[in-house]
């Protein structure tokens, strides 16, 4: 089995009503067996997102993603010969959702199991029996200094395909097949007129049925609980840039924040 995109991960001091926000807006569903007092997860039938409570010194925000393979041993070998400056993390026996963690080589983080470990979180085990849902996760955007090379290196070590390199296309976008990784450069005059953020991950895709449907079900959802409000990005022109930012890396028609300012893009499926 080729690579797999197993989840993203989000740093919140909001998890448990962000874990309500997309069960309610996108329907998400959590494990069977869930460990709320550490963290929460939520779903599609194939990637979950893992929903931390943030702790001292680590800052509320989209923080990282998994990856799974056949072989992480065979994997590590393939790291340590091809890339000797990446290092890897044995996680704790606390910690579900990961057996390993890494980076690439522009230092983002991400996860690395394989199905044999004892730590995976029970998503993963409730993925593996499969179920279909008209709104999924799309997408994990990140914004990074060196976008070809860190492509490549997913490429090179995971076997990600990549999927666009159209001209004028600055992006480079790999796919396990279903779930994609999108990598942006990061430049520092894209942020003119907003707020600036280092480079990292940027945000979460998702496809829907249709974004009439979501917009409907968001304005319902805002309505009868505050607690979880999608953040709309169109009231000043700060948030705006943002937005358009957002649209051009992810190629969605729509853009929305969560409950707890988690960005999100969207298109139709």
């Amino acid at each position: 089995m080729p690579a797999k995109i197993n989840h993203v991960a989000i740093l919140s001091e909001r998890y448990t009503e962000a874990a309500r926000f997309y069960q309610a807006v996108f329907g998400l569903r959590p494990p069977s067996k869930d460990r709320v007092i550490n963290a929460i997860t939520v779903g599609d039938g194939y990637v979950g997102i893992n929903i931390n409570p943030r702790k001292p010194g680590r800052p509320a925000r989209l923080d990282h993603f998994g990856i799974e393979v056949d072989d992480a041993d065979e994997t590590m070998a393939l790291l340590k010969q091809r890339y000797p400056d990446v290092q890897v993390l044995k996680r704790p026996s606390n910690r579900p959702f990961a057996g390993l963690s890494t980076h690439d080589p522009d230092g983002n983080v991400f996860d690395l199991s394989q199905k044999s470990m004892t730590n995976r979180a029970a998503i993963y085990l409730d993925s593996e029996k499969g179920w279909e849902q008209p709104r999924t996760i799309s997408h994990f955007a990140i914004r990074t200094l060196n976008p070809e090379k860190v492509a490549e290196f997913y490429a090179n070590i995971f076997g990600l395909a990549l999927t666009n390199r159209k001209p004028g296309d600055e992006r480079w976008v790999l796919s396990d097949g279903r779930m994609s990784l999108v990598l942006v450069p990061w430049k520092i005059a894209d942020w003119y007129g907003t707020g600036i953020v280092s480079a990292g991950p940027d945000h979460i895709g998702f496809k829907v049925e249709s974004i009439a449907a979501l917009k409907a079900d968001i304005e319902k959802i805002n309505a009868s609980n505050p607690y979880l409000e999608s953040r709309p990005l169109d009231r000043n022109p700060e948030t705006r840039v943002r937005r358009d930012m957002i649209a051009k890396a992810g190629g969605g028609s729509f853009q929305m924040s969560d409950n707890d300012n988690i960005l999100i893009d969207v298109s139709e499926a």
